[in-house]
């Protein structure tokens, strides 16, 4: 039997009630139909989230920055072993809790349109291809190749939706069909038909009036019609109810279920599907609805062989978490996230110039800025102060010198900060690290930007940093800046004034030694920027507006400091185009290197159409073929 017929059998054994109840996230036990409980509910966005320790990629938004398809998909395979080996001892006792099962809720695969948005870093950046493809090879080896599914991948959020986060329960994203189809909704087809994921998941906010889990337009015509797809969708965590109580589109929660369940949406994260029942007496939903929805559920979890006893995913043991082949693999992709915005030759660090180095800075000690959200517990971590203190044989200083929000009014303040100049100023190179964290920039219910919630207001540097930055720069010492964050800032002051700019997309666990392999030449840096810098926040259009005008590389008018694509190497390497298709890659001197092809169109405007990494040692011609 297959798995869906298999599926059909079982739940045409329960009752309305049984099945009504295996449509929430939290399905409970059917003991009489040997079903055990199961929770939906696992993230996996940059590793095994939120099921204590294990490897701790680099951030989406920078896994996205290496522009390495291969590699992507080792990160993801790695991140679904380690997720297998802990599910595999979970289920001996006799059932999965929340974080503990086979269905995860990544990748992010929305666009990110404006860099304002505080999930952004959660994506793999502003192009729909460099997305659609970053995505397949994240999916592809989270779900394995094999009988049985090793994991489910769920795409999300499903449709049009990067912020404000303030408002997500009830915003109307209003889009043209040209921006829907060529930005919002690429990526989605892109995976759908590359990589089959298992799951999608709608979003909270409405997308031209329909309520996304429950838009008969997103799901039934677009979703299941022109994209084919075949798997099973979930709402975001409280999104139906949000289609009565924040859209007010229906007036019970009753009718906002049967809505979602009408047009596509088996599974809720939430307990607005409690009211199917009510739905049910009010001839608002079919028992035949409720048992299609509830087959579809089955069939994925019959596909990951949670019945079965000869699943090839059941032997992986449990050491396979945070062993060293991974802690390998991390580092390489920490290496690979890196990118060098400016040098003006002062990278890499010569060891012999140098008698005491000072690093400085809010981002130089924080763990926070390694793991960045919806992450693990790495049982070990670098951050970039102690990978360049081990790296470093002469003398390190260090001082936080800011707090990394504001300057305060306490007595307290000017101790950091004095601190932060009196060891620049006894230093013979500086280090500074600089930027956000994930508590500026992040999800509804942060509260550091107050009444825009997870959202940032600008992307200038918080005033006490930039103060901070002033003052160390009047020393006239060499600087080397290291900005860490998951999105865009503006970096015009630090392009002018220091010797070097690099940016970190929140590392992970191995990020401190990956930044210190870069700064002293032991790799050389290969990243490329994901999404634009743009130099100013009046660059930026109205946040609530989706329109694409004047948004991201492809449409922005004006001039970028840093434009998409963007990043040095430490070889001297050019391109020769011999056609549209083929191109001669050259390392002239300097470093081996790994570097990345980009392939742009330029008409009817910019846009990337391929790329590929490659490895090119000096004295080296490459030619690369698209």
């Amino acid at each position: 039997m297959t798995f869906y017929e298999r599926a059909k059998e079982l739940v045409s054994k329960m009752t309305i009630e049984e099945k009504m109840a295996q449509m929430r996230y939290d399905a409970p036990a059917i003991p009489r139909l040997n079903v055990p409980a199961y929770n939906w509910w696992n993230e996996c966005l940059h590793g095994v989230a939120r099921q204590g320790s294990a490897t701790v990629f680099p951030q989406a938004i920078g896994l996205s920055a290496s522009f390495n398809t291969d590699l992507m998909y080792k990160v993801a395979n790695a991140i679904s072993d380690e997720a297998r080996a802990k599910y595999n001892e979970f289920k001996k006792f006799g059932s999965t809790e929340q974080y503990q099962g086979l269905t995860y809720w990544s990748p992010n695969i929305n666009i990110f349109r404006d860099p304002r948005w505080g999930r952004g870093h959660e994506t793999y950046g502003e192009d729909p291809l460099l997305t659609g493809k970053m995505g397949v090879a994240f999916i592809k080896g989270l779900q394995g190749e094999g009988k049985y599914r090793k994991l489910d991948a769920t795409i999300k959020h499903y449709a049009v939706h990067s912020g404000p986060e303030y408002e997500r329960h009830g915003f109307d994203a209003v889009v043209s069909e040209k921006d829907l189809y060529e930005t919002y909704l690429s990526a989605f087809k892109y995976c759908i038909e590359n990589a089959k994921p298992s799951a999608v998941m709608g979003a909270y906010n409405r997308v031209n009036g329909e309520a996304c889990c429950a838009s008969k337009t997103l799901l039934g015509d677009i979703l299941y019609g022109e994209f084919g797809f075949d798997g099973y969708v979930v709402s975001d965590c409280g999104a139906i109810r949000d289609i009565t109580t924040g859209h007010k589109i229906t007036s019970t929660d009753a009718e906002g279920a049967a809505l979602a369940v009408n047009n596509g949406c088996q599974l809720n994260c939430g307990d607005a599907y409690f009211s199917l029942y009510e739905a049910y007496e009010q001839d608002l939903i079919t028992e035949e609805t409720i048992t299609d929805a509830v087959t579809k559920l089955f069939e994925a979890r019959f596909r990951l062989g949670m019945f079965d006893d000869d699943c090839e995913y059941d032997k992986i043991p449990y050491d396979v978490v945070e062993c060293d082949e991974h802690k390998a693999l991390n580092l390489k992709m920490a290496e690979e996230s890196i990118v060098l915005l400016k040098n003006n030759g002062i990278l890499p660090i010569d060891r012999s110039k140098y008698k005491t180095i000072a690093v400085i800075g809010p981002n130089s000690d924080r763990f926070s800025t390694l793991i960045g959200n919806y992450n693990g517990n790495p049982s070990r971590y670098t951050t970039p102060l102690r990978g360049i203190q081990d790296e470093f044989d002469g003398k390190v200083l260090f001082a936080a010198g800011c707090h990394p929000t504001d300057i305060g009014s306490s007595m307290w303040s000017g101790y950091p900060f004095r601190e932060g100049v009196i060891c620049a100023d006894k230093a013979d190179l500086v280090i500074m690290c600089m930027g956000l964290n994930p508590g500026m920039e992040g999800e509804e219910g942060d509260t550091y930007n107050g009444d825009v919630a997870g959202d940032k207001k600008d992307i200038e540097l918080p005033e006490s940093q930039r103060k901070l930055f002033d003052e160390v720069m009047k020393l006239g010492k060499p600087t080397i800046f290291v900005n860490i964050s998951g999105s865009c800032i503006a970096l015009c002051q630090q392009d002018e004034k220091c010797d070097a700019v690099l940016q970190c997309f929140y590392p992970g666990a191995m990020g401190g030694v990956a930044l210190a392999n870069v700064l002293f030449g032991k790799t050389s840096p290969s990243g490329r920027l994901p999404v634009t810098f743009y130099r100013s926040t009046e660059d930026l259009p109205p946040f609530r507006d989706y329109s694409m005008e004047n948004r991201t590389y492809k449409f922005f008018k004006g001039s970028p400091l840093y434009p998409f694509g963007y990043g040095l190497t430490y070889g001297q390497v050019t391109e020769n185009w011999l056609s549209e298709n083929e191109v001669e890659i050259t390392n002239k001197g300097g470093m081996d290197t790994d570097y990345s092809v980009l392939k742009f169109k330029y008409e009817p405007h910019k846009e990337l159409v391929d790329f590929k990494k490659i490895f090119i040692k000096v004295g080296q011609t490459i030619k690369v073929t698209f």
